[in-house]
């Protein structure tokens, strides 16, 4: 069974010598700079597909990264790790890169609400669907199993991907940002999906308040969703890898459960038919 297509903050050395060094552990990390068709903005980094090898009998899944910060390439060698240490070993990692728009853009990744004032050509979720539609084209997909990873400035534009009545995303992994339902679509569309959340209590920059406003709202709304503290405040720290691959096990584990489910009832059917 395929498991996720991955999608997810490493500072670039400047020296050459301090940047092969640097680059070692991921030597073996495929990534390769690819462009949706006619949309020469719409760029991205697809991780750890090796054209040479069989993809899973499902396809692969996706998780979508939306970095934080300025949401730029050089998060690049962060992701990678990511690919190396945390993703499960039949995904794909693909690092969406933010278009700047102009030199006042105030919100990293416009989406359907902000993005008219942002003067964005598209929106993130037009970003994430042509991702999705084009590598379905370019390579067997798992369309049960696509997922994001993002934080900080990246969660906005995840909830909303997530949010819509109808979306691609089936589980979001989002940590240290912000929840504001008036800039989403209707909660309601929350329910029966995963939200991972992950956030520190110590956190100035994004209060933890803003996970629990998100935990409240959409468990009312009967998603399914995990809120789990770190230690530090903002920013990615600890045990990061672990505590990554722990929030991607986790959505995995409700795709799964939403699998079994349907295949229970239809054998609890048949007993009962033949009782």
């Amino acid at each position: 069974m395929s498991r996720i297509l991955c999608l997810w903050m490493c500072l670039l050395p400047t020296a050459n010598a301090a940047m092969v060094f640097a680059q070692d552990d991921i030597a073996d990390v495929p990534a390769e700079r690819m462009q949706v068709p006619d949309q020469p903005r719409m760029l991205f980094t697809l991780i750890g597909h090796d054209a040479e090898k069989k993809p899973p009998e499902d396809g692969y899944g996706l998780l979508l990264v939306l970095p934080g910060g300025d949401g730029g390439e050089d998060f690049q060698p962060f992701i990678q790790r990511i690919h190396k240490h945390a993703a499960p070993p039949d995904c794909l990692t693909v690092q969406l890169i933010a278009v700047k728009w102009h030199d006042k853009q105030q919100v990293v990744w416009p989406t359907a609400i902000s993005a008219r004032h942002e003067k964005a050509e598209f929106t993130t979720e037009q970003f994430i669907d042509a991702v999705i539609e084009h590598l379905a084209v370019e390579l067997a997909v798992d369309r049960d199993r696509i997922f994001t990873l993002s934080w900080s400035s990246g969660g906005p534009a995840a909830y909303a991907a997530a949010l819509r009545e109808k979306t691609p995303v089936t589980g979001s992994f989002i940590a240290m940002s912000v929840f504001k339902p008036d800039h989403l679509p209707p909660l309601k569309n929350a329910e029966g999906r995963p939200f991972y959340l992950l956030q520190s209590p110590e956190d100035r920059v994004t209060p933890y308040r803003f996970a629990q406003w998100a935990d409240e709202a959409l468990r009312r709304n009967k998603a399914a969703v995990e809120l789990v503290r770190y230690e530090g405040g903002h920013g990615w720290r600890g045990d990061v890898f672990g505590m990554i691959r722990t929030g991607l096990a986790w959505l995995d584990q409700q795709q799964d459960a939403d699998e079994q489910e349907p295949a229970a009832a239809e054998d609890q059917g048949s007993k009962l038919s033949h009782g």
